[in-house]
């Protein structure tokens, strides 16, 4: 671990006027509620892979083995609230990036799964924009383009990751419907989440600059805490870094400049880390071994990781925590091996 003071977020601008001429042009926003109650398609419950796990199911066939979509990010309405329901649903969300298929991508999606019934899994996409306002004055969007490698939802916020550049953040009150009739090219996505504001990494003279591969939720510190991790390997940087969230706001607590600096950035992650969780002081990161391996899963404390070998499908990425279940719920990427999946914590030790 190291003094972090060389590295730190900077809130961006609110984009309020360009999200309401966004939602004047389409009629209005719909809301969470509005997507949950259409819902298009249906995910399958099946034996997943891995030693851990215990339960999970896969995508319907055009999202099991689409080439454009690749799943990265998860979080689910355990991390956006005490009660763990979105109006009395058990809700997973997860993000993709869109690969370039005939030289075009399409940015990135976060997909609205009701998990509440485990054996009628119902999901919808959403496409993730960037709201502005044309030559002729209304509202538009434009697609987002970040690798969304991971993902929080806390309270009405959702957080996804940008590498480089930081991250993004919405407001899920700001889901739109899009009427045919619309006239916009949002590849044709009937709701779209335009974005709020983000939050700029910045790095000092003489600092490595944080890569935000990947997000995740600790509730168990008071207040609550963004953990945030770089994907690395070789002579890549692994670092692990925690932000303290305000909670009078549910966003990062900020300086009087209005940085948010991390609590701690410590060194010992390991490499090809695709996400990481902490419950109660104890980590657990994920990490693949390629498309034709089993994943891992790692558990204890930095500088002290046991691994287990073959507990997750081939491809793992993010990993988020269910606390009245006592499970840790990941996902994987790779064409025609996309599961998400839940594991019973106390498995690993």
């Amino acid at each position: 671990m190291h003094d972090p003071p060389g590295v730190h977020l900077v809130r961006g601008a609110e984009r309020s006027d360009e999200v309401d001429a966004l939602a004047t042009r389409l009629g209005g926003r719909v809301g969470l509620d509005g997507v949950l109650a259409d819902l298009n398609r249906v995910a399958e419950p099946v034996r997943v892979p891995g030693l851990a796990v215990h339960a999970g199911f896969r995508w319907q066939h055009d999202d099991q083995t689409t080439r454009r979509w690749w799943p990265q990010g998860i979080t689910t309405s355990a991390d956006a609230g005490p009660d763990e329901t979105f109006a009395g649903r058990r809700v997973v969300m997860t993000s993709a990036y869109s690969q370039r298929v005939d030289g075009v991508s399409w940015g990135s999606r976060i997909s609205v799964v009701d998990v509440t019934d485990p054996q009628a899994i119902r999901y919808r996409h959403v496409l993730l924009v960037e709201p502005y306002v044309d030559g002729d004055g209304r509202g538009a969007a434009r697609a987002l383009h970040v690798h969304a490698g991971g993902i929080v939802w806390h309270g009405e916020h959702l957080h996804v990751a940008g590498t480089r550049r930081g991250f993004c953040t919405f407001r899920l009150a700001d889901l739109l419907r899009v009427p045919d009739d619309a006239g916009l090219d949002v590849a044709g996505y009937r709701y779209v989440l335009p974005l709020r504001f983000g939050y700029d990494a910045v790095t000092a003279d003489g600092h490595e600059q944080l890569r935000y591969s990947f997000l995740s939720l600790d509730r168990s510190t008071t207040p609550h805490e963004l953990v945030a991790g770089e994907y690395g390997r070789d002579a890549m940087t692994t670092r692990l870094a925690r932000y303290e969230i305000d909670p009078e706001t549910d966003l990062l607590r900020a300086e009087e400049d209005g940085s948010a600096r991390p609590l701690l950035i410590d060194e010992r992650g390991i490499g090809h880390m695709q996400g990481a969780v902490v419950v109660g002081g104890r980590w657990y990161l994920t990490t693949s071994a390629g498309r034709y391996r089993l994943g891992s899963v790692w558990s204890g404390t930095p500088g002290a990781l046991r691994r287990h070998r073959f507990a997750i499908p081939v491809g793992p990425e993010d990993i988020t925590y269910w606390p009245s279940t006592d499970e840790l719920w990941s996902l994987s990427e790779y064409p025609g091996h996309r599961y998400v999946f839940a594991m019973r914590r106390a498995w690993f030790g």
